[in-house]
């Protein structure tokens, strides 16, 4: 349905019973969140809090809570931009199914942004500290923004086509910024507004940027779209939203969103920058301060009716978790036309979505050769890792699709199982070292900086994959309790590390000094177990903190493995050798997963604030029946 703002979504959600209002008073500070978190779990409704503690504005969450949700939102919109991308593909459809494209033109119509004079934000000026002060986690290092929409232009080519809208976590308070006066921008490498930023610095000129929050929920969906580079977010959220974006263009200001519920305004002082965090982010870690732009506020703006919107994060799944969905669902078709041979990505959830992609592809090359090897895969993989955010993966698995037909890439344990029953780990696995990776990760050597690693498969099955523990398997001093996580994949349980801080401005001689006693720990394991031993009939060894934990469920194996372990630093394996500066293994192929000091520490909810939503849901509460 075609909203004009975030009322006329809320209301309709009422309509249809997909959304639940609690009249009682809830705290933004830590209580809300904790509320969310379980709802969203049990994939319940979205959640309109019409009495928030020391704050005059209603809070709704959980909008995209529930896919099904997602597409009752946008049940005109959603139809309209799949035939949109089915024209891209293939342009010959419209000539052999015209009437499925009748409405076509008009869609091509909202996807133009409209120019007003005025708008419904305008009506109310206010401060930062007037607004919704949400904290998701209690480490986190103030109140932000979690449904941002950061609108920024390039100042050297300003107008709609050279925007940018991404969803930049903003901090609102807390840390060394300037009560309502300034505001923390958390900008991510691969985003289009780092771009704006060096166009303006080299050009000389003010950067400015506004925060939109709230309005139609297309705008936030477009907020979130790997989008290619020259496409504007405003012709997208118009698609979806079936209605022309509406912006407010006044001379020498930056336009504005007419129909959001509010917008912060100001500008980014490029030589200023600020620690920006901690805060509580999507792999389960809180990601840690570090010095990011600010922006200087010049104006709150808001609506009579403002509803402020907001998620929260976490260990998958979340909230955010559908939105990926969505877009695998919008984006998926694409991937043929953008990566040739390459016949689906899949951005794993459970791993964190950027820690590991599954991909299917083909092999063609020289198929008259006797030895099957990967070839075409890996320059596929190359083309995977070079695009938009793909290119923050660290672990890529990507396999033939004419091996097996019938293999689907959302099966991720079967999708596995077929990797191990034939990848050779003398041959199969190809590291890109000294390089970056999500600025969220801090498993590698540094801030945005680690590795990849590319495990290719091809041809028919070569290993068979244990389901038992050897009953003669014998372990270094250390490491116990094994246990079989998936067919061929053992886990085992290694000397715990000392646990990471929220400091990690350690010395370099500190962090060396640990780091070689990890290294010395791993390099033990493995060359005590040479390739006679029985351990070696595992494709994988995952040396973990608690292997009971890994083998309860392929969730927390991939939660646990992949979000802990950098290529480069954790990847070890029996009887491994370098040849012709390739690196491989003859026995098992061994991950460091244990978490490390130089990680990020684990989220954990208050106690307190955890009986206190737990009581809420008891009978005669207000979230009774809900989880």
């Amino acid at each position: 349905m075609g909203y004009r703002n975030l009322r006329q979504c809320v209301d309709d959600l009422g309509r249809n019973g997909e959304l639940l209002r609690i009249e009682q008073p809830v705290d933004p500070d830590l209580e809300m969140a904790a509320i969310q978190r379980r709802v969203s779990a049990a994939g319940g409704p979205a959640l309109y809090f019409a009495n928030v503690s020391n704050c005059r504005f209603p809070m709704v969450s959980n909008l995209f809570g529930t896919i099904s949700r997602v597409r009752l939102m946008f049940r005109d919109g959603l139809p309209a931009v799949q035939r949109l991308i089915e024209l891209r593909e293939h342009p010959q459809s419209f000539f052999k199914r015209p009437w499925r494209y009748i409405g076509t033109p008009r869609s091509a119509l909202t996807m133009l942004p409209m120019r007003v004079k005025q708008g419904s934000v305008l009506a109310n000026r206010g401060t930062i500290d007037a607004l919704p002060q949400l904290k998701c986690w209690p480490h986190d290092g103030g109140a932000f923004i979690t449904l941002p929409q950061v609108y920024s232009e390039d100042v050297t080519a300003p107008c709609f086509r050279n925007s940018n809208l991404g969803m930049y976590r903003v901090q609102l308070s807390g840390g060394a910024y300037e009560p309502n006066k300034e505001v923390g921008l958390h900008y991510q490498i691969h985003r289009s507004i780092g771009v704006h930023h060096a166009a303006a610095i080299r050009a000389g000129k003010p950067f400015r940027v506004n925060v939109f929050v709230g309005g139609p929920p297309s705008m936030t969906v477009a907020a979130v779209m790997p989008l290619p580079e020259g496409m504007s977010e405003l012709t997208f959220a118009g698609a979806l939203g079936r209605r022309r974006v509406r912006m407010i263009c006044r001379p020498g200001a930056l336009p504005i969103h007419a129909d959001a519920d509010f917008c912060i305004s100001g500008t980014v002082d490029p030589d200023r920058l600020l620690p920006e965090g901690p805060f509580g982010d999507h792999l389960g870690y809180y990601s840690l301060a570090h010095p990011l732009p600010v922006l200087r506020v010049d104006n709150v703006y808001y609506r009579n009716d403002a509803i402020w919107p907001f998620t929260v994060v976490g260990r998958p799944p979340q909230e955010d978790s559908v939105l990926g969905e969505l877009i695998h669902e919008i984006t998926g078709p694409l991937i043929p036309e953008v990566l040739p041979g390459v016949h689906g990505v899949h951005a794993v959830d459970a791993a964190g979505v950027h820690p590991l992609l599954l991909a299917l592809g083909s092999e063609r090359y020289m198929p008259f050769l006797e030895e099957q090897r990967p070839q075409e895969l890996l320059t596929q993989a190359s083309a995977i890792l070079g695009q938009g955010q793909l290119s923050l993966a660290k672990f890529l698995l990507i396999a033939a699709r004419h091996d097996a037909p019938q293999l689907h890439l959302s099966d991720e344990a079967a999708f596995l199982r077929h990797v191990l029953e034939r990848a050779d780990w003398t041959r199969d696995l190809h590291f890109h070292t000294n390089t970056t990776v999500d600025t969220l990760d801090y498993t590698g050597t540094g801030f945005n900086a680690g590795s990849k690693v590319v495990i290719a498969a091809v041809g028919p099955k070569r290993f068979e994959l244990p389901t038992s523990v050897p009953s003669n398997l014998r372990l270094p001093e250390g490491f116990r309790d094994p246990r079989v996580a998936l067919p061929g994949v053992l886990a085992v349980a290694g000397p715990r590390c000392p646990a990471p801080s929220f400091d990690h401005d350690v010395s370099s001689q500190a962090r060396a000094k640990t780091r070689s006693q990890v290294v010395a720990a791993m390099e033990r394991f493995c060359g005590e177990l040479e390739s006679k031993n029985e351990i070696n009939v595992f494709r994988w060894v995952l040396v973990v903190d608690d292997s009971q934990f890994v083998a309860e469920s392929l969730r927390n194996l991939l939660w646990a493995v992949f979000t802990r372990t950098d290529p480069a630093c954790d990847l070890y394996g029996i009887d491994s050798f370098v040849e012709d500066k390739h690196w491989g293994c003859r026995g098992s192929l061994v991950f460091d997963a244990r978490i490390k000091p130089h990680h990020a520490p684990l989220l954990e909810e208050d106690p307190e604030v955890a009986r206190r939503v737990e009581a809420l849901a008891a009978r005669g509460g207000p979230l009774h029946g809900i989880f």
